[in-house]
């Protein structure tokens, strides 16, 4: 039996059992936390200091494109509609090899662990198998818990998208669950479905069939943007053919278009929404979910999407998303002809959203999420006693608010120490770094990306 005791942090559990606790102990065997409290005792155990440190569950990012990672830089003026959908899903996802999708992976996976994210849904456009399968050797390399999911291929944006009636490839799919996921305690499956905005009823359908068939999570791109009236007609149809498919088992990433309708009758068949703030803010997909998802009862998880454009660090993405509907809320309010003298997401809100919400999504809420003894220890420990943390009045705003990924110091995911000293661990940052940088050059160059 391996031992580790995170010792004397403040720990912020998220768990109203647990509740919060100063100078406080977590106790871990063989990845499992066994105990929270104050003083706890176990002989020939690791020892980390989490003196002036907060201890908080790893963040969970709820939707993510980990292999553009290496062309990173490139999308922050494109729009989705515009620019995004040809360049990159029209081509340079189609130039992707198979070690372009290890590195990408691998790299995107690094700067989760380093920014606290411990667990990330990776949405993958695998061109051939051989590319999932190097995508998932990423992952497995890194240390991070994740969901691979696997999307529609990357190399024929006509095929794949648009009005497709080509299905997700099922015989790849089940090889490589069985050969490479199935048996890894840190990795899951999830299929990447287009849903009726990308392609026919009949396929979308057939998609999440296939997802419940094969007993994963089904993750759906939907409502992101207006698609012209010969797809819809005049209005957003919301769910449209999978309306009466919908369950706990199936994710929405971004639904900016949905009716408040729709998200109701959603929310209520156990669906997840996936908002990714920054990107959705700039790329023209519309106002995020969020505000009709707290409307309808329920809470959205946070996720990054798109790294060629924006930073992997889920903190930018808890901040944003809760400083927006704030935003909209007050707004609402100043309208009234009223004050506004309360906010309405709280600090505490959205880091919950980070992290449990992430957890519910993605399936793992009985695994992850929370720091609650019988569930792993995936723990980020965050620097308060630095000159621009201190003094830590409020742990949870100190998280939110304060710090940045420089504050990010110790990360375990089930129970390993893959971050030590501000510092990660694994050696494959330092020798696969300049195939990383050669890979996003040679993209670039063969897609003609001219910056």
């Amino acid at each position: 039996m391996t031992q580790t005791i995170v010792r004397n942090g403040t720990v912020v559990s998220l768990d109203p059992d647990v509740g919060d606790l100063d100078e406080a102990d977590v106790l871990i065997e063989d990845g499992e936390i066994v105990e929270v409290g104050t003083g706890l005792s176990a002989s020939n155990a690791e020892e980390i200091d989490a003196s002036g440190h907060v201890v908080i569950p790893g963040l969970v990012d709820s939707h993510i494109h980990l292999a553009q990672t290496q062309v990173r830089g490139i999308a922050g003026d494109w729009s989705l509609m515009g620019e995004y959908f040809d360049h990159m899903l029209g081509n340079i996802t189609g130039l992707y090899r198979p070690e372009d999708m290890y590195l990408g992976g691998l790299f995107g996976a690094f700067e989760k662990l380093h920014t606290g994210t411990t667990t990330a849904l990776d949405w993958s456009y695998p061109n051939t198998l051989e590319h999932g399968e190097r995508a998932v050797d990423a992952l497995q390399d890194a240390g991070l818990r994740a969901v691979y999911t696997y999307g529609p291929p990357g190399d024929d944006a006509a095929k794949w998208w648009y009005e497709s009636d080509v299905g997700l490839p099922e015989e790849k799919i089940r090889e490589l669950h069985e050969e490479k996921i199935r048996d890894d305690d840190l990795l899951s499956l999830a299929l990447g479905l287009r849903g009726p905005d990308f392609c026919t009823d009949e396929t979308a359908r057939g998609d999440l069939e296939l997802a419940r068939d094969l007993g994963v999570l089904s993750t759906i791109h939907m409502g992101a943007a207006l698609w012209p009236s010969s797809v819809y007609g005049d209005d957003y149809q919301g769910f449209g053919c999978l309306e009466d498919l919908l369950g706990p088992d199936v994710n929405v990433a971004h639904g900016n278009h949905f009716s408040q309708e729709d998200v109701d009758h959603a929310v209520e068949q156990g669906v997840s929404f996936s908002s990714t703030p920054e990107v959705e803010m700039q790329m023209g997909h519309g106002i995020p979910v969020t505000g009709k998802v707290l409307e309808a009862g329920g809470r959205p998880a946070w996720g990054v999407d798109v790294c060629s454009n924006v930073s992997g660090d889920m903190g930018s993405q808890m901040r944003i998303g809760m400083q927006l509907q704030r935003m909209f809320d007050n707004q609402a309010v100043l309208e009234g002809d009223e004050e506004v003298t309360e906010v309405s997401i709280s600090a505490r809100d959205t880091l919950e959203m980070a992290t449990i919400e992430g957890a519910k999504a993605l399936d793992m809420a009985d695994e992850i999420g929370t720091i609650t003894p019988g569930k792993r220890a995936d723990l980020v420990l965050i620097d308060a006693s630095d000159f621009m943390t201190a003094p830590s009045h409020s742990p949870v705003q100190t998280v939110v608010f304060q710090s940045d990924p420089s504050h990010v110091d110790t990360v375990l995911v089930d129970g390993e120490v893959v971050k030590r000293d501000g510092e990660l661990t694994n050696p494959k940052l330092h020798e696969e770094f300049d195939r990383f940088v050669a890979s996003g050059e040679r993209l670039l160059d063969e897609a003609g990306i001219d910056l």
